[in-house]
């Protein structure tokens, strides 16, 4: 009885609200169709050997297994991390500057030096690869030819043995994405009101510590957020060393930039026709961002010294 009571009120919102559900249906039907089938499909994909066209085979962990196996996956991981966590120096450092220079009003025309920080993030990845590859040119590039003025022999960056390759990579990863932050903390630094810096001034507070135990503190979420967003941008890294490589699936010399992306192209529908393992190298890296922004979420979490949400409101009561 009370079951149906519940289907009854159910039917009754359902039906009293029904404009509103047929506002936001479109949204739910696109959702299904073009993010949350995909994802489904391909989980179950990543447990079968597939070529897209021949009838599919089941393959259980395999998939799985031979992914760990493989000495490339462990040199693409490598690469990636590299790359990802020296890159994020000046990332953050340089964004967080940039931000609190034209945030100090000591620079005019702020406008325009947004714009300027912010343009790599709008051209075109192809456009920036191939100027880059040019700077880092081995017999014309535009740093071999500084290096001659002091007479340094050229240096070898997109071949050699192909250690150097990641150094070009990460000096372009850096270079686009700190205009990105720079514009996000930017915005941050002015949503906080004058009225805290003038009070921890009045209570004797040195520029020092109004960046580092206000600034930054109240900067944390945005912070974090920008993190977050990097990771997966670092995990999605394809263009740029794809391109500064010859747009080779290899990653250069000796897979120096062999990047989890390339590698899963490289795979499936690029390189190959291995979908199910593509699926699966997807669905780890996934996993991997997770693990990531998950650990991100915990260290960089607000914490009661104290000991929780509860003894605080006793100890305000009392």
């Amino acid at each position: 009885m009370k079951a149906v009571m519940k289907k009854n009120r159910f039917l009754a919102a359902l039906y009293q609200y029904r404009v509103a559900y047929v506002y936001i249906a479109p949204f739910f039907i696109l959702f299904t169709i073009f993010n949350l089938f995909p994802m489904a499909y391909g989980f179950f994909l990543s447990f079968f050997r597939w070529d897209g066209l021949s009838a599919m085979h089941f393959n259980g962990l395999n998939n799985y297994i031979n992914l760990f196996k493989d000495v490339l996956f462990w040199k693409a991981l490598r690469n990636t991390l590299f790359i990802g966590i020296i890159a994020h120096i000046p990332i953050l450092l340089g964004g967080l500057v940039l931000a609190y220079i034209l945030n100090s009003k000591l620079v005019k025309g702020q406008n325009i030096f947004k714009t300027i920080y912010f343009m790599p993030m709008v051209t075109s990845s192809v456009a920036i690869t191939i100027i880059f590859q040019n700077l880092f040119g081995f017999n014309y590039g535009l740093i071999n030819w500084f290096l001659s003025l002091f007479g340094e022999a050229p240096i070898n960056w997109l071949g050699g043995d192909g250690s150097l390759i990641k150094v070009a990579v990460i000096v372009m990863f850096a270079w686009k994405w700190v205009g990105w932050n720079m514009v996000i903390y930017l915005a941050g630094m002015q949503g906080i009101s004058n009225d805290i810096y003038e009070a921890a001034a009045i209570d004797g507070a040195n520029h020092t510590q109004i960046v580092f135990r206000i600034l930054i503190p109240l900067l944390k979420p945005i912070i974090l957020f920008t993190l977050i967003q990097s990771t997966i941008g670092m995990f999605n890294l394809f263009t740029e060393p794809f391109v500064l490589t010859g747009s080779s699936w290899t990653g250069g010399t000796n897979n120096g930039g062999l990047t989890l992306m390339i590698y899963l192209l490289n795979k499936a529908p690029q390189g190959g026709t291995l979908y199910g393992y593509a699926s699966a190298v997807a669905y780890v890296i996934t996993i991997m961002i997770v693990i990531i922004s998950v650990f991100l979420n915990t260290v960089m979490a607000d914490k009661d010294p104290m000991g929780g949400g509860k003894k605080k409101g006793r100890r305000n009561r009392a």
